[in-house]
Formats: C-alpha cells, structure tokens, sequence
C-alpha cells in the first residue's frame, strides 16, 4: 500500500481494487451489535483541520473508532494555531506526541503533501484548497460499484462547478482510472483551464448529456470559493444546470443520482430528485465511513502485508488481506 495517501492520481487501478474490496468487508462491521474490532488498537489517529468541516471529519473519526484507534480531533480554531502558530510547528508537535496518522484538511493545495517532509506518520489528505480530496472520490467509486455492480465501460457526467472543485477532480480522475467514460458538465466560467487536457468529454448541455449518463455526479456551487460573479444567479443557475424530476426521466433505466455534498437544495438539485429512488446521496454518506475505515487499516494495520482478523481475536470471521 501507498505510505500516503495525497491524490487520486497516486493510486493504481489495482490499488483502487484493493481499497474498495477491503471497505466491502469492514462495511459489515456496522451490521454487528457492536460496531467496532480492534484492528488498530494501539494506534492514534489525528484529525487535522485548518478548515470547517462536519461530515468528513466526522465520517473520520467514526471510521478510526470502529478500528479501535485513539482519534485526537485538532481545530485550527480556538487552538495554537489562531495564536499564531504555523503550519509546521503545529506539525512537528503532532511528530512529537507520537500520533501513527494525520488526517489533514487544509486551505492550501500542496499542504498535505508539505506535511509529509515533517513528520513521519502516515498522512491522508481529507481536503485542500481545489487540488484534491481522495476519499471523497474513493467512496463515489464504492458506492457506484457496489449499486451498479462495476465501474469500466459506465458512462458518469460530472455536472456544475468543477473549477473550483478539489471533489471534481478526484472523481474524475477515479473514474477515468477504472475505465469510465466520464464527460463534465457545466457553464463555461466554471470549467478549469485546459479541462480539454483532462481526457473527459466537454459539454454544456445538460439535456443532450442526460440520456446517455449512468452516473449523474452532481458538484455544489461552492459560493464561498467565488471572488466574483460567475453565473447570474441562483435561480438562473437552478434552471439550465439544475436536476429536478423532469430531468432525473430522461436518465437511462438504473442510472444513479449521486452528490458529495453538503447540497444546496434547490439549487443544483431539487427536494424531490435528492430524495428520489435512484440517489445515492445518503448512501456515499454511509460509505464514507466504511472506505476511511479501509484507508486506515491498509495504511496503519495491514502494512506489514499480513492478514488481520476484523471479527477480533479467535473470530471466524472473514479476515481482510492487506
């Protein structure tokens, strides 16, 4: 296994294959009365975060509780770091205290990847600036296989804002990995420069796109990212780009409605198409949890290539190969 995990672009379809089919065998463990093996007792893992956020750094923590793992939860907020201290004696303090994994989210892209010069546990990057966020996309690719029962040969369309999108550019770059084919959506101010280099189709017609598309990957407008105006308007935006009832119709049969969340209801999607049959949206939640929890082990219990028993000592349960 990779000793970080920092991009999409690092990882093999092989190591992919790897992580997913582990995440099929931990996500059971949330089936048992007591959610929780201890695979990685012992170990403690550090949630970083020099930026808000709920659901990731919760999906986080779950994930190395149910391992077993001791999880210190760090806020840049009311912490060292509002007092002034940087990036890497906040790092280095970390080092010291002897933490195994740091899960980092950070403003600037490249800062998970600086972190790995100081200090020598393992480091996840949960989230930086528009560059990338790896578990993110990982658990889209889960939660399409597990639904749709395979990835290569699909067809995905990544719908909105993709230029300032780091959750974008994982799942593309995931998708393309395992053989999709996989064309971005959206108006042209919110496509990235030289997004023809990408190896994706272009298209900004969603309706053309709509009936040839079994995964419908819809992006949040990321207003707090935007220093200018880069559509008229919410509305506007809702009517040419936006996925309601009519438009979830014209999906080909058994194809899937998925979004990273948190959503902006009414705005890239409806009430009523976020809450249909076909989405997916809770389940990526759910999955979330299960692919952290694979990222963990592979990268902290199973290092060391041996099997371990996920059922704890003298189970027979299926044992998970590193």
């Amino acid at each position: 296994m990779i000793p970080h995990l920092l991009s999409m672009q690092d990882l093999s379809v092989d190591q992919i294959t790897a992580i997913l089919d582990t995440a099929e065998t931990l996500k059971e463990i949330a089936l048992r009365p007591i959610a929780k093996v201890p695979t990685l007792r012992g170990r403690t893992v550090c949630n970083l975060f020099f930026e808000d956020s709920t659901r990731t750094r919760i999906s986080f923590e779950i994930a190395a509780k149910r391992l077993s793992a001791d999880v210190i939860n760090f806020s840049a907020k009311g912490s060292s770091v509002s007092k002034g201290e940087g990036f890497k004696d906040t790092a280095l303090t970390l080092q010291a205290m002897g933490v195994d994994a740091i899960v980092v989210r950070h403003a600037a892209s490249g800062a998970p990847q600086q972190l790995t010069r100081w200090v020598d546990a393992k480091v996840l990057n949960a989230g930086d600036g528009w560059h990338q966020h790896p578990t993110q996309g990982l658990l889209d690719l889960f939660t399409i296989r597990e639904r749709l029962g395979h990835i290569e040969g699909l067809r995905a369309a990544v719908v909105g804002d993709v230029f300032h999108s780091r959750v974008a550019r994982s799942v593309v770059q995931g998708l393309l990995t395992m053989g999709a084919e996989v064309t971005i959506v959206g108006p042209p101010t919110l496509l990235p420069p030289r997004v023809d280099t990408w190896g994706t189709a272009v298209s900004h017609d969603l309706d053309a796109v709509l009936p040839k598309t079994d995964v419908l990957y819809l992006l949040r407008v990321q207003q707090e990212r935007m220093g200018e105006q880069f559509f008229p308007s919410s509305r506007e935006y809702a009517r040419i780009w936006g996925v309601d009832r009519d438009r979830l119709a014209r999906l080909p049969e058994g194809a899937v409605v998925m979004h990273p969340g948190p959503m902006n209801r009414g705005v890239e999607v409806t009430a009523d198409a976020a809450d249909a049959p076909n989405s997916m949206i809770q389940l990526q939640v759910t999955n979330g949890i299960a692919v952290r929890m694979s990222c963990l082990y592979l990268m902290l219990g199973g290092e060391d290539g041996r099997a371990a028993d996920v059922g704890g000592r003298g189970s027979n349960s299926e044992r998970v190969e590193a």
